[in-house]
């Protein structure tokens, strides 16, 4: 009779100690998916940045305002620091490839970009207004840049 009063405690201990550490599971879970929407908003915020800063750095290289060798460079930073938090936001792949292209144009054809500055402002002020036509504006950018010459 002892042995079964033991083990009839033993069982209630270890149902008690699986519901806790069940419970605490689902609070750490929890945890992790309240985290990962946050450091995923963080991403988001800081890639809208990016593209008004790339937006306003285009404005200002298309009115010839300062070292325009040097705002081309800025414009390429910031598109490209643009490219790695939309990697990071786990956004859909179109989105990705296409400001990928975008970054591709402005570091091998300097040239041909800069005389497509205007369009790809425009497109750039789309994105940052949330309007999905502005990853079509900058795929007929890179779609107009002659990657076989110049």
């Amino acid at each position: 009779m002892n042995q079964e009063k033991i083990m009839k405690r033993r069982m209630i201990t270890a149902f008690v100690l699986f519901g806790i550490t069940l419970v605490a599971l689902l609070v750490f879970i929890g945890l992790y998916i309240d985290e990962t929407h946050r450091v995923q908003e963080t991403y988001r915020k800081q890639y809208m940045t990016e593209i008004n800063h790339a937006s306003r750095e285009i404005e200002l290289y298309v009115a010839h305002q300062g070292d325009v060798e040097e705002r081309y460079k800025r414009i390429t930073s910031f598109v490209t620091c643009a490219n790695s938090f939309l990697f990071l936001m786990n956004e859909t792949s179109d989105k990705q490839i296409i400001l990928n292209e975008v970054t591709t144009c402005l570091i091998k054809y300097p040239e041909q970009m800069s005389e497509r500055m205007e369009d790809l402002k425009k497109s750039f002020d789309d994105i940052y207004a949330n309007l999905d036509k502005g990853y079509e504006e900058a795929k007929a950018v890179v779609d107009s840049v002659d990657k076989m010459g110049r």
